[in-house]
């Protein structure tokens, strides 16, 4: 049999070469040392798995984006183009106007000032904001590859030390678990690359769109809304560190690392599409409630009480259903808050619930009716012996209406009180 040629192995990424070269790592099969096949095989399979979780952590923080580094890229040139002359449009008009109301004095010429200031500030924005997403892609991708590839006790780490030193490192259904886990990590994490890289890409292209709105007197609401999604699509790697108090847990355990990975996975697309999760004051009471129950000294207990204050929940319905905004009404919204901020006042679509959200909405409403009147016939059985006497003595008890009409309030002034008459004094003239 001809001997491999080491050279043309040398373009493949482990564990291909290694595979290409002829090096299972098995020292002949024959030989005496018992377990060479099984023993490369071991081996393969570890080196397919560090491969797998390199891919994973590269797709997951790339060092770089397909948005633009600069200005005079032929994607983001159009774009800069037409938020300048947006903004010197806008501004015009805010000058026109305010010279058409000069009779207004001083808040007019507040106002004109106010969107020259603004509208310079949009225009140098817009040349940054390619430099700024790009320099602060690779801050986050350095820190993620720090934070996960220097220290053992990340999922990442503690993955390539148990199948090196775990419990079920030898096991053969462990390392079959973790490489599947790794395999469908490696589909969300390419999900996750596509997801990212689209979406900055859209948000560095509505930078100008978005910063022109600013020469408007200063209307950062659209700004905001803007930064604040741009800012979770780069930061959602770090969606991996809310795992991280549970490895410890996992440790030495290939099928528990394999759970939590995935889970890992999910919760970071969770943040992509719906932000993040409404954890906070709930954590906050918790804790407050925990040192409550273990100290009664008052210094400690007006301590969390000014660190964790009680705080009640709202929710969107009256029932305890949340709902969340599909991603087409997200976006209109989106929409919204930008033409308010140039000055537009876009049509309020009524929302109403998706079929499958109504016909579950209804499933939980007939259920909660159930128990409602299941609880009120209980109630009515256990008071119903008590009501024989008065029928016996032939005495008759008002009963009271519950449900019937709330009579209305007296007024709290007389029919011929005027109203209070509107106060006066200056008002902040409108935004053209």
């Amino acid at each position: 049999m001809p001997d491999k040629d080491p050279d043309n192995c040398s373009g493949l990424d482990e564990p291909a070469r290694s595979y290409c070269e002829g090096d299972t790592g098995g020292g002949g099969g024959g030989g005496g040392g018992g377990g060479g096949v099984t023993d490369g095989a071991v081996v393969s399979v570890k080196e397919l798995a560090g491969s797998l979780i390199k891919h994973i952590k590269e797709q997951l923080a790339p060092g770089k984006t397909w948005a633009p580094e600069k200005t005079d890229s032929g994607l983001y040139e159009p774009f800069l183009w037409l938020g300048q002359h947006l903004a010197i449009s806008i501004f015009i008009c805010v000058v026109v106007v305010c010279a058409l109301t000069a009779w207004q004095g001083a808040p007019r010429l507040r106002q004109m000032g106010a969107s020259t200031g603004w509208a310079l500030v949009a225009v140098a924005g817009m040349a940054s904001v390619p430099g700024a997403v790009m320099l602060l892609n690779k801050a986050v991708s350095a820190a993620f590859q720090t934070a996960f590839g220097s220290d053992e006790s990340t999922l990442f780490g503690v993955i390539e030390h148990d199948l090196k030193h775990g419990v079920d490192a030898g096991n053969p259904l462990g390392i079959l678990i973790i490489i599947a886990a790794l395999v469908v990590a490696l589909a969300f994490s390419a999900l996750v690359f596509m997801t990212r890289q689209l979406g900055i890409l859209v948000f560095v292209c509505m930078a100008p769109l978005v910063l022109a709105s600013l020469a408007r007197g200063g209307d950062t609401s659209a700004v905001r809304a803007w930064a604040g999604r741009l800012l979770g699509l780069m930061f959602a790697p770090f969606a991996l560190l809310l795992v991280a108090p549970f490895v410890e847990f996992a440790k030495g355990s290939l099928v528990v690392d394999a759970v939590l990975l995935v889970a890992a996975d999910v919760l970071m697309l969770r943040m992509i599409f719906h932000g993040v999760p409404y954890i906070g004051p709930r954590v906050a009471g918790a804790a407050r409630a925990l040192v409550e129950s273990r100290t009664d000294h008052p210094l400690a207990r007006a301590v969390v009480r000014a660190g964790a204050p009680t705080v009640y929940e709202r929710e969107n319905v009256p029932r305890g259903l949340r709902t969340v905004d599909t991603p087409g009404r997200a976006a209109f919204q989106d929409g919204g808050v930008l033409l308010g901020a140039y000055g537009l006042k876009p049509r309020q679509q009524p929302g109403r619930l998706t079929t499958m959200s109504a016909v579950a909405q209804t499933g939980h409403d007939a259920a909660r009716r159930a128990q409602i009147i299941q609880a009120r016939r209980e109630a009515q059985a256990a008071v119903s012996p008590s009501a024989s006497s008065p029928r016996a003595t032939g005495a008759r008890t008002p009963t009271p209406s519950t449900n019937g009409p709330v009579p209305p309030s007296a007024p709290a002034s007389g029919p011929g009180t005027a109203p209070a008459p509107r106060p006066s004094g200056p008002t902040r003239p409108n935004n053209p």
